[in-house]
């Protein structure tokens, strides 16, 4: 992990758009590659703060089914192809974060497309989930906390923002998954909470990967942990 000094170097402290697990500048002229990091932390947020928000259940909508599309073409395939993008680049941490994000939001939404069978298997003869199912879904979730633990570690010498990101998206998983395994309404409710405060960081790091190069007449801070650490 430190041989590819994961998240920050001297040009991510001048918020250029080098990728997340930066091998090289990819600012004009210099990478046939664009940065990944503003599609995919894009997509990361956006899908967050959908699901998120559904907690909640805003302006009287409690039908949930449009989460769905939303989490396959954006949360799943567009941060997926972010992810690919820092593959080809030859960033292994971005592109290892990007495409594990982008392929568990594709296996959440899959759970509930009726052709898949994942739902129906859960369900009894009437269609309602039985309390396997919140079981299974506990089990899930853990097992991507533990992912983002691991990430979470390989950014603590990044930036505050991205280590910021992780640590809450740590929390919202936590809380996400020991609502579904104890069936607290109150759990599930405040995993919405930081789960809309990761999406709203995520919203903050990806401009501040995009206003670069002049896109804006001002850039804005990324907070690194170590000013030491270059490429």
């Amino acid at each position: 992990m430190a041989s590819q000094q994961v998240f920050t170097d001297r040009d991510l402290e001048k918020h250029s758009s080098s990728s997340i697990a930066p091998v090289q500048a990819h600012g004009h002229g210099k990478s046939k590659l664009a940065s990944a990091n503003p599609l995919g932390l894009l997509a990361f947020g956006q899908a967050l703060y959908f699901l998120s928000l559904f907690e909640f259940a805003p302006r009287g909508v409690t039908t949930t089914n449009i989460v769905v599309g939303n989490m396959i073409w954006m949360g799943g395939i567009a941060q997926f192809i972010a992810g690919v993008i820092d593959f080809c680049a030859g960033n292994a941490f971005g592109a290892t974060v990007f495409c594990a994000y982008g392929a568990f939001n594709l296996a959440y939404s899959t759970i509930f497309i009726p052709g898949s069978g994942i739902l129906a298997a859960y369900s009894n003869a009437q269609g309602i989930p039985k309390a396997e199912f919140s079981q299974a879904v506990a089990l899930f979730v853990w097992s991507w906390f533990i992912i983002t633990v691991i990430f979470t570690i390989g950014a603590c010498q990044a930036n505050y923002v991205l280590f910021g990101l992780l640590c809450t998206a740590d929390i919202t998983l936590i809380l996400l998954a020991a609502g579904h395994m104890v069936d607290n309404e109150a759990l599930l409710k405040a995993s919405g909470v930081f789960g809309l405060i990761a999406a709203a960081i995520s919203f903050y790091a990806a401009a501040a990967y995009l206003y670069v190069d002049g896109v804006t007449p001002f850039t804005l801070p990324l907070f690194p942990i170590r000013k030491d650490r270059i490429v």
